[in-house]
């Protein structure tokens, strides 16, 4: 099964630091680490969220408004691979 990643946000620290979370799960297991960030705050607004940083994978949200952990990301890519 193909796995599309993306990180919803505008570019802070806090959504830089979700996408070298999502790097380093993926790294770990293998897995290429093609992300997409997604800044542009018309495409997040289609998402329906109310805080970023924001996972979406293969266009479900997994988690918004936090940074998550390496282990919650791995968790999730156990449900796609």
């Amino acid at each position: 099964m193909s796995l599309s990643i993306k990180i919803l946000g505008p570019g802070c620290a806090r959504c830089k630091a979700t996408v070298e979370v999502v790097k380093k799960a993926l790294e770990k297991r293998g897995l290429p680490t093609d992300i997409t960030k997604v800044e542009d705050v018309e495409e997040i607004i289609k998402y329906n969220i109310l805080k970023t940083p924001a996972v979406v994978m293969n266009e479900q949200v997994k988690i918004s408004g936090r940074i998550p952990t390496q282990e919650e990301i791995e968790s999730l890519l156990n449900q796609y691979v």
